[in-house]
Parts: C-alpha cells; sequence; structure tokens
C-alpha cells in the first residue's frame, strides 16, 4: 500500500497534493521526503476519514502541512498550476483486496468497476490542471479491473498533450501495464505498473507515473499576505518556553487562531473558504498565563532540539505508565538537563525518539501526552 508514495519523486521543497489521502499513510511518507521543506496539502472529502489522517500527519512529525477536507473540483478552483507532485491513490473496486478482506468482494457486488472508473475520471479531469508544468503525477488504484487502471490512464493522458508516462524504478514482481486489455494500440501504457499478489508479497495494486511537459517559471496562485508573527503576551510566553529548544523558529512564521499557535509554510497560498482540520504546524496553546507545548511538536522535534528532556529506554517500564497517561516517579539518570531552571517541561523521549511532554515537578513527571492516543 506504500508503493506509490515510494514511486512519487518528491524532493525537498516540493509542493505536493495528496489528494484521496486518508487515511494518511502515504502522506506521511510524502512529508517524510520534504524534511520540513516545501509544502504538503493532504486531502480527503470525508471529514470522518480525515480525521485519521490528521493524527497519522501528527504521530509523524509532518510540518508544513495542510489537512483539508474538499471535493478536487473546488481545489482546482484555488491552484491551478500549482503542484510539482500529484499522488492519486483513486477510490476503486478494490479488487486487489479480496484475499485481504473478504467483505470488499461485496461492495464490488454493489458498485463495481464501471462505478469507480467514471469517479476516477471526474478526479483525474480537476487533478491535472493543479499540475505545474514539468510536474509528475502518479495514479494507483488496488484493483485489477483494466478499466479503472489502463482505461483510466488512456483517459488520463487525453486531457492534456502534454502529458507522457515515465518509466518507474524497477522492484521484483511488478509486471507491465497491459493496453491490449482496453483494446489499445498506445504501447507506452506498457510503462504502467501492475503487482499482483502471487508475485510479490503485499496485495494487488496498479501505478502509473506521468510527467507534464517541461518546467515553467510561471505562478498562477494567489498567495496570502505576510504574516504579523505573535504580539505582546502571547511572543513573551512563547519565548519563555522555546528558550529551551535547541532549533529556532522563525518568529514571522508564527501565528495565533485564538490562543492556537502555528508555525505557517514560507509561503502560504490563499486558502480562504476552504474547509481544512489543521493548518501548518500545530505549536500549542496559550493557557492561564503559560504556552502549553503540543503533541504534533514534540513529534515533530529531534531529541537533541530540547535542552531539558526524560530520557527512557523501551524496555523501561515507565514507558508504558507514560502512554497510558500515569504520572511517573523519576530516577536521576533519567533526567538530563542542558540549561535552564530545573522543572517544567521536559520532552519525554525513548531510544532516542521523542515521545510526548511531561511537566517535572522533583522527581515526579506529570503526564502530558496526547489524551486521544493513551493507551487504555
Amino acid at each position: 500500500a506504500m508503493t506509490p508514495a515510494s514511486r512519487l519523486p518528491v524532493e525537498e521543497g516540493d509542493v505536493v497534493l495528496d489528494l484521496c489521502a486518508a487515511p494518511g499513510g502515504k502522506a506521511t511518507e510524502l512529508g517524510a521526503k520534504l524534511h520540513g521543506t516545501g509544502l504538503l496539502i493532504a486531502n480527503d472529502i470525508s471529514s470522518k476519514r480525515a480525521k485519521a489522517l490528521l493524527k497519522n500527519i501528527e504521530l509523524f512529525g509532518v510540518e508544513n502541512s495542510f489537512i483539508v477536507t474538499e471535493y478536487p473540483a473546488k481545489l482546482a478552483e484555488y491552484f491551478t498550476g500549482f503542484f510539482d507532485k500529484i499522488l492519486i491513490d483513486a477510490p476503486c473496486s478494490g479488487e486487489g483486496m479480496f484475499r485481504k478482506d473478504p467483505a470488499m468482494v461485496k461492495a464490488w457486488e454493489q458498485n463495481g468497476p464501471e462505478f469507480y472508473a467514471k469517479l476516477q475520471r471526474e478526479i483525474l479531469a480537476q487533478a491535472v490542471p493543479m499540475l505545474k508544468d514539468g510536474g509528475m503525477l502518479l495514479y494507483s488504484t488496488c484493483t485489477f479491473s483494466p478499466m479503472e487502471d489502463e482505461g483510466s490512464v488512456e483517459y488520463l493522458l487525453s486531457l492534456d498533450p502534454a502529458l507522457k508516462l515515465v518509466d518507474m524504478e524497477g522492484y521484483s514482481g511488478f509486471v507491465k501495464g497491459n493496453p491490449e486489455w482496453i483494446g489499445s494500440d498506445n504501447k507506452e501504457i506498457e510503462k504502467c505498473v501492475r503487482m499482483f499478489p502471487h508475485k510479490l508479497e503485499g496485495e494487488g495494486h496498479f501505478l502509473a507515473l506521468l510527467k507534464k511537459g517541461e518546467k515553467t517559471p510561471t505562478k498562477n496562485v494567489k498567495f496570502s499576505q505576510k504574516r504579523k508573527g505573535l504580539k505582546g503576551e502571547e511572543k513573551a510566553l512563547f519565548e519563555q518556553f522555546s528558550g529551551q529548544l535547541n532549533r529556532v523558529f522563525d518568529p514571522g512564521r508564527l501565528e495565533s487562531k485564538n490562543g492556537m499557535v502555528y508555525y505557517m509554510p514560507e509561503e502560504l497560498p490563499d486558502m480562504k473558504g476552504l474547509r481544512f482540520l489543521r493548518s501548518g504546524l500545530f505549536m500549542g496553546e496559550m493557557k492561564k498565563k503559560r504556552f502549553e507545548p503540543s503533541q504534533s511538536l514534540a513529534m515533530a522535534l529531534k531529541k537533541e532540539d530540547c535542552t531539558k528532556r526524560i530520557e527512557f529506554s523501551a524496555e523501561d517500564e515507565e514507558v508504558f505508565r507514560y502512554l497510558k497517561g500515569e504520572t511517573i516517579p523519576l530516577k536521576p539518570e533519567q533526567i538530563v538537563e542542558e540549561g535552564g531552571k530545573s522543572g517544567g517541561w521536559y520532552l519525554v523521549c525513548v531510544d532516542g525518539y521523542p515521545l510526548g511532554w511531561g511537566k517535572a515537578a522533583g522527581m515526579t513527571l506529570k503526564n502530558k501526552y496526547h489524551q486521544g492516543w493513551r493507551l487504555m
């Protein structure tokens, strides 16, 4: 299921759209490739499914990301020629999942290839105008249906003469596309890839990678005005906390919305009127004259980014207690303080990887692990 994201050649600084992103596994890989640069817009029309997407984006500490819940046609109104890379893991009849999930057979009986091929083509027709000249689009499904696979790719090629199929990096078990299965003589369709579960570990998938002409310097998207950063008391409270961080956050990219602080992308498209669950990296919130850092900030940091840490090993019983939300008595060797006063906020790490926050008083750690993620 992660193959599509691995075959889309995202580079640092790219502006990327994951158009059908929930539950978010592929979006996290795309975000990892960006290394905190560029911009990732992860979209899913289902607000319910998008909540799982949001959790995964935050769990992986993906920065410079927006979680959007819009129809492709709405996005196309905002983002003409905007994206360097687009991933479309399209809704499909799911034939590649029959072995893994027998319930998919009943779903196929209700809505088969004809239903999904129509839906896929509606999505593709809206996606192509959002791709920059020189940009790349990866189309994927989890079905074997030629109508939804090669058929949708042939339709995709018809949308813009600048679109051309690109060879993908090979892998043992990849099988080339079959234009004959849709009655086509376009041999370029052989550059598509089908994955059969009897030829590799995993389920069935189909992939097609396309490039749209050559790069041009044009920019067709409106950008919102420069942000003003935090002001007054909010600025002072954030700086009081961030003094313990070795990582510097650009003050001009910080934005407060009703006491919630976000770290926004350097260049921000005008998204007024779009429905979104999260904009930028949620840093934390102002509460009772103090700044409380967020779970997503913890996941975006590295161990060395914070001067005050609680360090556990994976074998320590305290890790399980922390994940359950319990208050934890500490041992001196678990406390790392590289500067500043003792007490207050500490980054909780396990084998060097951040897990969340805690607030220490003496030798006791008050648990600040995100309540919605705690073990029951």
